[in-house]
This record gives structure tokens, C-alpha cells and sequence, in this order.
């Protein structure tokens, strides 16, 4: 058996793919949560973070930036790993349901085309202030804010590492 498969089948394109599962999934009635992110080495924090993201609903889909928006967001020795390499390893987590990259410095065309029940992001930010609050409050659905794990970061094991 294939185990990459399902993994592989996580990851969606922005189009009819994406409309196909999330049509599905709004008939059943299921609740779907977004996040989004560069995710470029994944670590703890970020396994806590999606984990509580996910508890929210019954759905969860992660908006990746693209290398190109990585790079834009970032720098340029970002991202560390390529996207396919993030989709990956976001897919094979067991409760994210859908990766879903995004070329855009922020995802508010994906958010607009996925009307999710919940929109999540750190709590470094204020909710209002969060992208795609405006699509999300008009269709009644709730933004929430999740604390980071603290003493985990992506920048923070980078520059560990180059301290080596």
C-alpha cells in the first residue's frame, strides 16, 4: 500500500480541487477552520499551534505561501525548505485535512474562495487586524487568536543552527 498517497491527495490547488472537497465538506455541515503560514521548519510550536487550530472544527485547511511569497515575506535565503517539501510534511500531519498554496503575500483571495467557519492566527496579532476578518465576520463566523508555544520559532532554530 502507498502510504504517501493520502498525504500526497491533502494537497489541493486553488481551484476546482479545492471548490470539489470544500462543497463536500459544507454539505455535510462540517466546520472549517483556516490558517495560513510560511511553515518552513516545522517544530513544536507550530504542532501546537495547528493542533488547537484544529480543535475548533471538524476541518482543517492550511494556506502555504509559496516560495516566491516566502521570499517576499522573509528574505531571500527564505524559504529554507521549497514548498513542496512544507505542503508535505503540513499533509502528513493527522488533523490537517487540506494544504493549499498561495502565491499572494497574504491569503485573502483564499479566504474569500474557502469561507471558513473559524479563522485562526497567533495572538500576535489583534483579530481585527488579522486578513480576511472582514470575510469572515460578514458570513458569521468567528476569528480567534492562539498563543504561541513559547521558546519556539522557526528564526529562533535558524540561527541556532548557524551558531553551531
Amino acid at each position: 500500500m502507498d502510504k504517501l498517497k493520502p498525504v500526497q491527495s491533502k494537497i489541493l490547488d486553488n481551484s476546482d480541487e479545492l471548490n470539489h472537497h470544500l462543497a463536500y465538506w459544507k454539505f455535510k455541515d462540517l466546520k472549517i477552520v483556516f490558517t495560513n503560514g510560511c511553515f518552513d521548519i516545522l517544530h513544536q510550536g507550530h504542532i501546537d499551534y495547528l493542533a488547537k487550530a484544529a480543535s475548533l472544527g471538524n476541518i482543517l485547511i492550511v494556506g502555504l505561501n509559496t516560495d516566491d511569497s516566502v521570499s517576499r515575506i522573509k528574505g531571500s535565503s527564505r524559504p529554507v525548505q521549497n514548498q513542496l517539501s512544507r505542503a508535505m510534511i503540513l499533509a502528513a500531519l493527522q488533523f490537517v485535512n487540506a494544504v493549499v498554496l498561495f502565491d499572494e503575500d497574504t491569503p485573502y483571495n483564499l479566504i474569500q474562495s474557502v469561507q471558513p467557519d473559524f479563522l485562526v492566527k497567533g495572538s500576535d496579532y489583534k483579530a481585527e487586524d488579522i486578513v480576511g476578518f472582514d470575510v469572515v465576520s460578514a458570513k458569521g463566523g468567528e476569528v480567534v487568536t492562539i498563543d504561541f508555544l513559547e521558546g519556539h520559532s522557526t528564526t529562533g532554530i535558524i540561527q541556532r543552527i548557524m551558531n553551531l
